[in-house]
């Protein structure tokens, strides 16, 4: 067995991946497939927490579009957060892998307040940690919870699943059939050259505190697996400087 990349990570999710081919809502199948990987990965003795978004419900911008106050359309993506971190716990502890929701906007009869010492303590211990409901303010994207949470708990990468695509490219692959896929891209090259990578909150936050970014598709065979393994499935690093 390879020695593990990382032995404490941040891994993102996007809601929209829960949903599977229905594109709205929760996938069991997606679920059930996703909580196995997590748990191989947390069986290697790495600590995993994971952020995940809402897109499969909610989205801000949506609100923004019906003429809904920004604050409280983002909330409404806050809620619904923890929804699919409750989703997820429960996938876990089917597979018998002990889970911890912490939220950033305080409901004690669904989860625990977000503290950072208790979030890392948790971690020590071999639970895996959700963070749900953002940064608990509006105007901050699940990205930038990521990247804030990562420097918090001090995470050694954040890796960033994607539906789909495995890497990062100069245009979106799905659209571009003569899109570039970058191996390797600085924070900076992220920023100047609009990679959609992560926002830009999020992008500078990471390259302030150092913590290397690493986009892979998450629909893959294992490849969260293979990802904190260091192996090849196509993943890009963000990272200070190109190696």
């Amino acid at each position: 067995m390879q020695r593990p990349k990382y032995s404490r990570v941040i891994l993102k999710l996007s809601g929209e991946a829960l949903a599977g081919a229905n594109g709205f809502g929760l996938d069991p199948q997606v679920l059930d497939g996703l909580a196995r990987q997590i748990k191989s990965v947390h069986d290697l003795g790495i600590q995993v927490a994971i952020v995940v978004g809402a897109g499969n419900f909610w989205r801000g911008r949506l609100g923004q579009e019906m003429g809904m106050d920004r604050a409280s359309a983002d909330y409404m993506g806050m809620l619904a957060t923890v929804m699919n971190s409750l989703a997820i716990q429960d996938a876990l502890e089917k597979h018998n892998v002990t889970t911890r929701v912490m939220t950033a906007v305080e409901m004690r009869q669904v989860a625990e307040p977000f503290i950072r010492r208790r979030a890392i303590r948790h971690l020590e211990k071999g639970r895996v940690v959700i963070f749900a409901a953002g940064t608990g303010n509006p105007y901050f994207t699940t990205d930038t919870t990521a990247a804030l949470r990562a420097a918090e708990i001090e995470a050694e990468a954040i890796l960033m699943g994607k539906q789909g695509v495995e890497g990062v490219y100069d245009s979106d692959p799905r659209k571009n059939k003569d899109a570039v896929k970058y191996h390797e891209v600085t924070y900076q090259e992220v920023l100047a050259k609009n990679l959609q990578v992560m926002d830009s909150t999020a992008t500078a936050l990471c390259m302030d505190n150092k913590i290397p970014i690493v986009v892979f598709d998450m629909m893959g065979p294992e490849y969260v697996v293979k990802v904190v393994l260091g192996e090849d499935v196509g993943q890009t690093y963000v990272r200070g400087d190109k190696v």
